[in-house]
């Protein structure tokens, strides 16, 4: 199994500015060290656990060129990408909800995008068999002409109209389980029938207003959006109930020619910005359900796009299971925390709500009866 890993040292230096959470800093609120939740360590060290444990030595470890202007602006227009790259070249700003970026920002964002664009054209093109790109900024919240969440440009979206652009896929699946509803994402394709986004999410985390069940698509992308909100707490079980009874069947009446993850760490149980008590062993068990389904599906063929994660001590161990698991590897990272989060997942009475929200949308979506 040969798997990319798309990566460049240039992502690590894109900078938030003087935040603290997610609010602006100011009057008796103290700034985090480095500013921004979205900083670089958690990518970072990540990186640096595979090199530890030598998983890299077993990774096709590969760079790219930036997304190009004409790949931008396939997805957003040339009104926003002239705002962004003027702002930039100023010294950088505050674009839209939750987006500050320093001098070179727009640089920055175009090579996370084009990592996106390179591991998906890798392994539609069979040079590897799945990949990896640790993309940063993420990009799952950004709309064609309006960035929030740390989202700048949509990584994904601009790498799937590059593929199609070069006739190389049709149809896609985009499958988010990041903790945050991909709004952008799914603004991008709302009313498209070619590419089925899947978005399991902490209900009402952010953006607060998006990510409803109810949210099908429009047009001829009706049924071709599927949002899976789950409450906080969901834990590891929940979470790959939810894959079993929801996304996979979704995704497998699709027929894709490939599954792309925006793959999210940040529903681990340490996370700052989440409340849902997955572990590293839910990220590994939800790749090993994916790259079966893309097995049976599509030859194999899966991407995953790194997101969001926040945890500096947690995120490099989720994202090494994720990727022993891509490749198929005996090089483990142990879990620091395997024998505390399993005692913190949600009790009987708990998963007995759960599997009823479940089921409403199974029945919704006509997947029993």
């Amino acid at each position: 199994m040969t798997t990319g890993f798309f990566w460049d040292e240039r992502c690590f230096w894109h900078s938030g500015g003087n935040y603290a959470g997610m609010l602006p800093v100011g009057g008796l609120v103290q700034p985090l060290d480095g500013g921004l939740p979205e900083n670089p360590e958690t990518k970072r060290r990540l990186k640096n656990l595979i090199e530890v444990t030598g998983l890299a030595k077993e990774l096709d470890m590969r760079g790219a060129e930036p997304a190009t202007t004409t790949d931008l602006l396939r997805v957003h227009p040339a009104h926003y990408l002239d705002r962004f790259k003027a702002m930039s070249d100023a010294g950088g700003g505050e674009l839209g909800r939750r987006t500050p970026f320093g001098p070179g920002g727009y640089e920055i964002a175009a090579l996370s995008a084009g990592l996106a664009k390179a591991a998906l054209a890798a392994v539609l093109k069979g040079h590897v068999d799945n990949a990896y790109a640790l993309s940063r900024p993420p990009g799952h919240h950004c709309l064609p002409d309006f960035p929030n969440g740390f989202c700048l440009l949509n990584n994904i979206a601009i790498a799937i109209e590059a593929a199609r652009d070069a006739d190389l896929a049709q149809r896609f699946v985009v499958l988010d389980w990041d903790v945050h509803h991909g709004n952008g994402t799914e603004a991008v394709f709302y009313d498209r029938d070619d590419v089925l986004t899947i978005s399991i999410h902490q209900d009402r985390n952010y953006p607060m207003d998006t990510g409803a069940f109810a949210d099908r698509g429009t047009g001829p992308g009706h049924g071709f959006n599927l949002n899976i909100p789950l409450p906080p707490g969901t834990g590891h079980n929940g979470y790959l109930s939810a894959m079993e009874r929801l996304a996979l069947p979704a995704i497998h009446a699709f027929q894709p020619d490939i599954i792309i993850v925006a793959c999210g760490f940040d529903a681990a149980a340490n996370d700052p910005l989440g409340r849902m008590l997955a572990t590293a062993d839910t990220f590994r068990q939800m790749t090993g359900q994916v790259m079966a389904a893309a097995q049976d599906l599509c030859g194999g063929k899966l991407l995953l796009v790194h997101e969001g994660g926040y945890s500096e001590t947690y995120v490099p161990f989720c994202g090494h299971a994720v990727l022993q698991t891509l490749v198929q590897s005996a090089t483990e990272a142990p879990d620091p925390f395997a024998e505390v989060f399993p005692l913190r997942q949600p009790d009987a009475g708990f998963n007995k709500y759960l599997d009823g929200v479940i089921a409403e949308m199974e029945n919704a979506l006509g997947f029993v009866g």
